[in-house]
């Protein structure tokens, strides 16, 4: 029987870089990609967990490139960029993923270092990954961006300025480019992850995780990283071709919660 929508929801065949990508949500969504017939390219600070990531794809017959990279060095994103397009000569998907936590005080001594490295790093990085994957990007039929923000840019906690400055940022570069490239049927799109299982939060006790989780959370629950994964497959499905500039909250309903403990 014929189909009655002509818009594909299958990535078969496209090729997707995301970053940061050795680990939590960045894992997820390579291997969440890669199920559903991406050509993946990987990237990550840490090469060994990398390698890692990589075996497992090729093990189970995926199709993966993958190369260590310190996504705050614009010439090696550059360099990167050019090496993925050179080996599957085409680029469609990318998904900004890679970021590191902070926080201090701003009267720190090491203020200053970890706000450069933090804005470096949760920012200005994906904001060389699109100017090097642009040529590629403005090839292909159906073009996804999706950077990865947080809840943080959404609103801020104590003593995490760096952190959540620079996640504000995301969202202001996603609503900006979604403005620019949307012309071109580039779609840019963020996702606001909250208090999710991953290597960022495995520092906190689990009982302190339960608590906040009980008191925040509608869900009652930290999430998945694979939950987050699956939010942004959505968003780079050629049939998603509509959905440019929206920021979208994966955090079990944690923003739509009224904390009334705080106010006043």
């Amino acid at each position: 029987m014929a189909r009655l929508t002509r818009l594909s929801r299958s990535i078969e065949g496209r090729v997707a870089l995301v970053t940061g990508a050795a680990n939590g949500m960045g894992r997820a969504t390579a291997r969440l990609l890669s199920d559903e017939g991406a050509r993946v390219g990987i990237v990550d600070l840490d090469a060994d967990a990398l390698e890692q990531v990589a075996d497992e794809l090729r093990q189970a017959g995926r199709e993966v490139w993958s190369r260590p990279l310190d996504v705050a060095d614009a010439d090696a994103v550059r360099e990167a960029v050019a090496e993925l397009a050179g080996v599957w000569g085409r680029l469609d998907i990318l998904v900004n993923n890679a970021g590191m936590p902070s926080g201090l005080p701003i009267d720190h001594d090491d203020y200053v270092p970890l706000w450069e490295r933090t804005l470096a790093v949760n920012l200005s990085s994906q904001v060389h990954l699109i100017r090097a994957a642009l040529p590629q990007l403005r090839a292909s039929d159906a073009a996804r961006i999706v950077n990865i923000a947080s809840t943080e840019g959404l609103g801020a906690s104590r003593n995490t300025s760096p952190y959540t400055a620079s996640k504000h940022g995301v969202i202001g570069l996603t609503r900006g480019l979604a403005v620019e490239l949307g012309r071109e049927g580039i779609t840019v799109n963020a996702i606001c992850p909250g208090p999710i299982h991953s290597k960022m939060t495995s520092r906190i006790p689990d009982e302190k995780k339960d608590v906040f989780a009980k008191r925040r959370v509608p869900l009652r629950r930290y999430g998945d990283p694979e939950e987050v994964a699956q939010i942004t497959l959505s968003l780079v499905l050629p049939a998603a071709s509509f959905l440019n500039g929206a920021v979208i909250p994966v955090d079990g309903g944690l923003h739509a919660k009224m904390d009334l403990d705080r106010v006043g």
